[in-house]
């Protein structure tokens, strides 16, 4: 059974700093590319930031890039989002998922997710 477990969120203020962890189970992490999602607020869940199975290579969404960085430690199922110079407008859950075809989060079943509130 697939477990995602996200960790680290909360609140900071507009610049600030958050990283964020994801503890997998249920599958063989090392074989699977990694991705974090989130979802604000009356939007559609989109996607941050993809990183391949050995970690090599990594991608993130324009909006992040040069903010977000997506790392992964498959000795322990987890892959990491540090997040610097957050903005107010990234408030929302955000998720890890497997990356599938397109884009598109492999498994049907995600965690709880982990709140984000950028507010001063």
């Amino acid at each position: 059974q697939v477990q995602l477990v996200e960790s680290g969120g909360g609140l900071v203020q507009p610049g600030g700093s958050l990283r964020l962890s994801c503890v997998a189970s249920g599958f063989t992490f090392r074989s699977y590319a990694m991705s974090w999602y989130r979802q604000a607020p009356g939007k559609e869940r989109e996607l941050v930031a993809a990183i391949s199975s050995a970690g090599v290579t990594t991608s993130a969404a324009g909006s992040v890039k040069g903010r977000f960085t997506i790392s992964r430690d498959n000795a322990k199922n987890t892959v990491y989002l540090q997040m610097n110079s957050l903005k107010p407008e990234e408030t929302a859950v955000y998720y890890c998922n497997a990356l599938g075809a397109l884009k598109t989060p492999y498994f049907d079943s995600w965690g709880q997710g982990t709140q984000v509130t950028v507010s001063s």
